[in-house]
């Protein structure tokens, strides 16, 4: 009995990471309803670091082998990546941007730099500087 009256639901970090995700996720589809949020996070890591194997470009994105296939899936119906296989392993796929890819990101870029502040609008800058540093330790 004593557990369930320690358990405050609006407490616990779960709950509330999953409420703050809700919020971004809110902000983010009406900013930039032509991708999801993982999928400019594929599209933001490509800019960042380049053509990579789909199985790193997973790693570097924080997504498993099939979240990532079917993100790279989609990503490339609409015409946003494309793939080509690994010329020493042909199992294994390498991801880079299309033009249109990386036009997408070059449009959305200073709206997505919006949406995170939007996100964190109800924090003085140093509060921001705090909530990223300790999430960072988080991951």
């Amino acid at each position: 009995m004593t557990g369930r009256l320690n358990y405050v639901l609006d407490d616990q970090i779960g709950y509330l990471l999953r409420r703050v995700t809700q919020r971004h996720l809110a902000i983010f589809n009406e900013a930039i309803p032509v991708v999801t949020t993982t999928q400019f996070a594929v599209i933001a890591r490509l800019v960042q670091l380049g053509p990579m194997s789909q199985n790193l470009l997973g790693r570097e994105t924080a997504m498993d082998a099939a979240t990532i296939k079917g993100v790279v899936d989609r990503l490339s119906r609409e015409g946003l990546v494309s793939t080509t296989p690994d010329p020493d392993d042909k199992r294994r796929l390498t991801v880079m941007l299309t033009p249109a890819g990386a036009a997408l990101f070059d449009n959305q870029v200073a709206t997505a730099l919006n949406i995170s502040d939007k996100t964190l609008a109800p924090l003085t800058a140093d509060e921001r500087a705090q909530l990223i540093s300790l999430m960072s330790k988080l991951t």
